[in-house]
């Protein structure tokens, strides 16, 4: 009788599964030319529940999704759908079947408003002919307003900053009255704020039944908003199950395959030549009387919001916009900066956080991006002279450890960590005296993390003066000497290593945004 009991009870488990199931993923394969990305792939979404997926770049996370929203629809393996099985062909047939996903390269029209992205494909009609501009209007204005968001639905998206998009892009799914939301990297560009309005939304629609996958690097978000996970590593399946059930270290040993410890090494002391002097450097209407000093050998941080001004600061020392007043001196010597140009002929290189648009040509292979901004060392009277540009290039993605079949892979084939780090090649073979990191290991995962702040300690090491701006609290903190805490265009305070702490940060941010 007890086994019986202990039967219907397993049987009743089953039924209660089947019945939260929405998508079930059973054996995918995917094969590119010479590539196997994934190999007998299984995974549950259910109802009400939000599943991590997690794995290192290259993982095949992004494929698996792609076949999920009808990017990709040779495959091997099945789909079932509320217990049917499916074939997704398109995006419109994901639409149809409810799901819906927030990629991680934001699909948005520059030149359309708010209102229109929202509802582009699905447009609301006056009859047969005509566009219901103002249902749109209205129905936009609600949307924003139960999101939380104070947004000019007559706004160009192309005026928006990154997070901005980012939040637009995820209310577009959220409003498709989707079965299942697919979320890339969606708190990559957020502020806390924002992160805490889309987590806050995410748990209001759980309780409606809807179920969500979550793919994301940051794993204390993943702990924190998640229920159960699945980990890919190689393309593989390596486990699925409860979150509550794991730790973040065995989390972490699934993805890469091994144990990491100290994660951030330890940066060495810098040294007492001051490098960089930046005097009362201003912008109208973005930042005001900034001023702090970066010695040779030290890592500066500058902490603060997504929009708070960190990234204008840097930009305008990297000549990618002009300052009102202030100077940039440079190894003692005031600098003109009113180009890029400018600022890489002094020895100042830049990784913006936007590496996709700013940082390399990802339809250009390897090779290509390193010499393009170098022709003044790779060129010889207008050609190229190619024995220096194999042996420079060869050279550099030795030492910076970039995994690639060959120098001549297009960039856009590699995974974020090695994408970003022949941003830094690039810059790495000329003799560069300040180096700006600006959100340097956002998208990438752990255990490229690893290389990257492994890579920042050895720049260190050699002599260079660097500045990191991060909205990671626990990477500034680890990774800086001494930290800038930007607040509304102004320098709140200069802290010291002995100083920094995350709530002593904050504090100052909220205090400065009180006062004003």
């Amino acid at each position: 009788m007890k086994n019986k009991n202990k039967l219907n009870a397993s049987t009743k488990e089953e039924e209660n599964v089947k019945e939260e199931t929405i998508i079930e993923l059973k054996g995918i394969r995917k094969e590119f030319p010479g590539v196997v990305a994934l190999d007998n792939v299984n995974m549950m979404i259910k109802a009400s529940k939000v599943h991590a997926l997690v794995g290192e770049n290259g993982a095949g996370k992004s494929t698996l999704m792609k076949i999920l929203s009808g990017t990709y629809t040779n495959y091997e393996g099945s789909i079932v759908c509320e217990g049917k099985e499916i074939h997704i062909r398109n995006e419109k047939e994901a639409f149809d079947y409810g799901l819906s996903i927030v990629a991680q390269e934001l699909n948005y029209v520059a030149e359309l408003s708010i209102a229109e992205n929202l509802f582009l494909g699905r447009e609301q009609k006056k009859g047969k002919l005509f566009l219901d501009k103002q249902k749109r209007l209205e129905e936009t204005k609600r949307l924003l307003t139960d999101m939380g968001l104070d947004y000019d639905p007559a706004e160009k998206m192309g005026n928006l900053n990154v997070a901005q998009r980012q939040m637009i892009e995820i209310l577009k799914a959220i409003s498709r009255n989707s079965k299942v939301i697919i979320m890339d990297e969606p708190t990559s560009a957020l502020t806390s704020k924002e992160s805490e309005l889309l987590f806050s939304k995410v748990n209001e629609l759980k309780q409606k039944g809807i179920g969500f996958v979550f793919i994301s690097h940051r794993l204390d978000e993943v702990f924190e908003l998640c229920d159960e996970y699945t980990v890919l590593r190689d393309g593989k399946w390596i486990a699925s199950g409860n979150l509550a059930a794991v730790t973040m270290d065995e989390l972490i040993a699934m993805m890469v395959g091994r144990d990491i410890k100290d994660i951030y090494p330890k940066i060495p002391a810098p040294q007492s030549k001051l490098v960089l002097d930046v005097k009362h450097l201003s912008q109208k209407e973005t930042f005001q009387d900034i001023s702090f000093q970066v010695n040779q050998g030290e890592i500066f941080g500058l902490a603060g919001m997504v929009g708070a001004g960190r990234s204008e600061i840097v930009q305008t020392i990297f000549g990618l916009t002009r300052s009102d007043q202030g100077e940039v001196v440079l190894d003692g010597k005031s600098l003109k900066i009113h180009s890029v140009h400018d600022a890489i002929k002094n020895g100042i290189a830049m990784v913006t956080e936007d590496r996709r648009t700013y940082g390399f040509v990802g339809v250009r292979s390897v090779s290509d991006n390193v010499i393009l901004p170098n022709g003044d060392i790779y060129a010889e009277k207008g050609i190229w002279n190619k024995k220096k540009i194999n042996s420079g290039v060869d050279d550099i993605c030795k030492k910076l450890s970039i995994k690639a079949p060959n120098t001549k892979t297009l960039v856009e084939n590699l995974s974020g960590g090695n994408q970003q780090k022949v941003v830094l090649a690039k810059w790495l073979v000329r003799n560069i005296k300040l180096l700006i990191l600006d959100e340097p290991t956002r998208g990438i995962d752990v255990g490229a993390k690893q290389e990257i702040y492994s890579l920042i300690t050895e720049f260190a090491k050699q002599g260079m003066a660097i500045i990191l701006i991060s909205s990671d609290m626990p990477e500034v903190l680890s990774m800086s000497h001494r930290v800038g805490v930007i607040g509304e265009g102004k320098l709140l305070g200069i802290l010291d290593r002995n100083q920094m702490s995350q709530n002593k940060i904050m504090k100052m941010i909220v205090e400065a945004k009180n006062n004003e």
